[in-house]
């Protein structure tokens, strides 16, 4: 098949309101016009879809049961079977992304992810699932909040979903029914505009994942912070990876976040020690990336005491 096959993807845990705003979705003109729909159920609540009220007769309802039935196969089977156009997907909870993404056939591509929470119940969710947190927030391009109350604390959903993403928009809907969009603003903890960038211990995450993001932004700029040496002889001989530990979630997706340094007398490094180095980032080529990434020429390097807590977290 040569065109892409659009796929409208709502995540989120049991009760938080994916079936219903999926229904009133289905039921609107604007975005059900008449293309034939598969509309995939991998999670059954108390609330059920009423097909007679979804607009036109162009949706094919299916349910899958179990996390091993998310085959190339069996998707491919359902889009044939219907000649459908598109796929609107109820994801469980409690299914990691990525399988879906395997069973995913290759024209088929994500337009759009959003994900639903229950304000009342989702610190409890935070606290005792982080990794299904993490992962429904990491990809989704909003995160809408329900069943809110003047009780429940935004700041504190706010840094949940920003330790994950800063680009994700957030919504906030109130049992009252009014609705609020998210508008706290994320000032990072240091100042980007300063001739030299001072990177705390604690905010090397936060940085990392924002020079990554926008990374334009940091090309030019004199940088300052403590990591961890990783020299490797496939490196050319005046380079070496400097960085720190990061973990988002768990102790399992612990890695090792770096970028390429250069300086003349990498042999002097002892793989393994930490530093604190003051160095000029480039965006350039480099035999580590595959494309252009972030380059550092060191101008100043001094050994350095291991932090206080080695592996970077963002809260």
């Amino acid at each position: 098949m040569d065109m892409d096959f659009p796929v409208y993807l709502f995540t989120g845990f049991l009760e938080a309101g994916k079936t219903k705003f999926i229904q009133e979705t289905l039921e609107d003109k604007r975005f059900n016009n008449g293309e034939r729909t598969l509309l995939i159920i991998c999670e059954e609540g108390v609330e059920e879809y009423d097909s007679s009220r979804f607009y036109g007769k162009n949706v094919y309802p299916c349910v899958i049961e179990s996390e091993s039935d998310l085959t190339v196969e069996n998707l491919r089977s359902l889009q044939e079977k219907y000649n459908a156009k598109r796929a609107v997907i109820e994801y469980n909870g409690m299914w990691m992304e990525q399988t879906l993404f395997n069973a995913m056939p290759e024209d088929w591509l994500i337009y759009q992810e959003m994900c639903f929470v229950d304000a009342s119940t989702f610190l409890m969710y935070n606290a005792n699932m982080r990794a299904l947190v993490v992962d429904k927030f990491t990809n989704c391009e909003m995160v809408a909040f329900n069943r809110m109350s003047d009780k429940i604390d935004k700041m504190e959903l706010h840094k949940i979903v920003r330790a994950t993403s800063r680009s994700t928009d957030i919504t906030y809907e109130y049992t009252d029914g009014h609705f609020e969009f998210d508008d706290i603003e994320d000032p990072l903890p240091f100042d980007i505009n300063a001739p030299v960038i001072e990177i705390a211990d604690g905010d090397y995450a936060l940085w990392y994942r924002d020079m990554v993001e926008e990374m334009d932004k940091y090309n030019g700029k004199t940088l300052k912070f403590k990591g961890l040496v990783s020299r490797d002889k496939r490196m050319p001989n005046d380079s070496f990876a400097i960085g720190r530990h990061v973990m988002t979630c768990c102790v399992d997706d612990i890695q090792y976040s770096a970028v390429v340094a250069v300086m003349d007398g990498r042999d002097k490094l002892e793989n393994g020690s930490w530093v604190v180095i003051t160095a000029n980032l480039k965006i350039a080529k480099h035999k580590l990336y595959r494309k252009p990434g972030p380059v550092l020429t060191v101008t100043h390097i001094e050994q350095a005491e291991e932090p206080e807590n080695p592996v970077a977290t963002f809260y």
